[in-house]
């Protein structure tokens, strides 16, 4: 479990192809690698990855086929930025959301503009996961834990402040980046929920919709 707060920023130092999926090589001077052990979760840009080695000032990592079809992963090239932050201990402090470094989906930078000191971002949001972002709630973007300020549709608006901008890489966000998008889990348990023993059903159709909510009494 993560909370995103980025720890630091790391650079992609190798991409090697290993029998059909990846192997990564980060690396980051800047980071605390004194109480990172062999198994250790991190998150880069918002994906959970497993230390199997750490060469000085950094780690390997490897990345599975399921990992790059779902994530920007397979678009990291040498030299690329990416968020880091280690795994949360009983003695950290939750300073963003939960987290669990499992990307849901990709969204796109549509815009960005200044707002006073801080930047405004527009991003788009896979049709599935949009029904979890709501106004004023929280989404994690690159395994960074920020507060959605405006919804429209599939459409979700964040204002960055300039710590945010300068200490993460959204700085080098524009419109046709691709980004992963982690939507609170506590929505997507919410929805399994109130789907009662339908959950349970092997249905495409067994969603949330309005109607189910209507035939259930949540709605009047």
């Amino acid at each position: 479990m993560f909370t995103g707060i980025v720890q630091a920023v790391g650079k992609v130092l190798r991409c090697e192809p290993k029998q059909g999926d990846l192997r990564l090589h980060i690396q980051c001077p800047e980071f605390d690698w004194s109480d990172v052990a062999l198994g250790d979760s991190i998150a880069t840009n918002g994906v959970c990855l497993t230390a199997v080695a750490l060469p000085e000032h950094g780690f390997v990592a490897d990345v599975s086929v399921e990992t790059l079809d779902l994530t920007t992963v397979g678009q990291w090239r040498v030299g690329q930025r990416v968020n880091l932050e280690k795994a949360l201990t009983p003695q950290s402090r939750l300073g963003g959301h939960i987290v669990s470094g499992h990307v849901d989906g990709l969204g796109e930078v549509i815009s960005r503009h200044p707002d006073a000191r801080s930047e405004r971002f527009q991003l788009k949001a896979p049709a599935e996961l949009a029904r979890y972002i709501a106004h004023k709630g929280s989404i994690t973007v690159d395994g960074t834990s920020l507060t959605v300020n405006a919804v429209d549709g599939d459409l979700f608006e964040l204002n960055i402040v300039p710590h945010t901008l300068q200490h993460t890489i959204m700085g080098e966000y524009q419109a046709g980046t691709q980004v992963n998008l982690e939507v609170d889990v506590i929505a997507r348990y919410l929805e399994r929920l109130l789907l009662g023993d339908r959950a349970a059903q092997r249905d495409a159709n067994a969603t949330l919709s309005e109607t189910f909510l209507a035939e259930n009494g949540y709605l009047k």
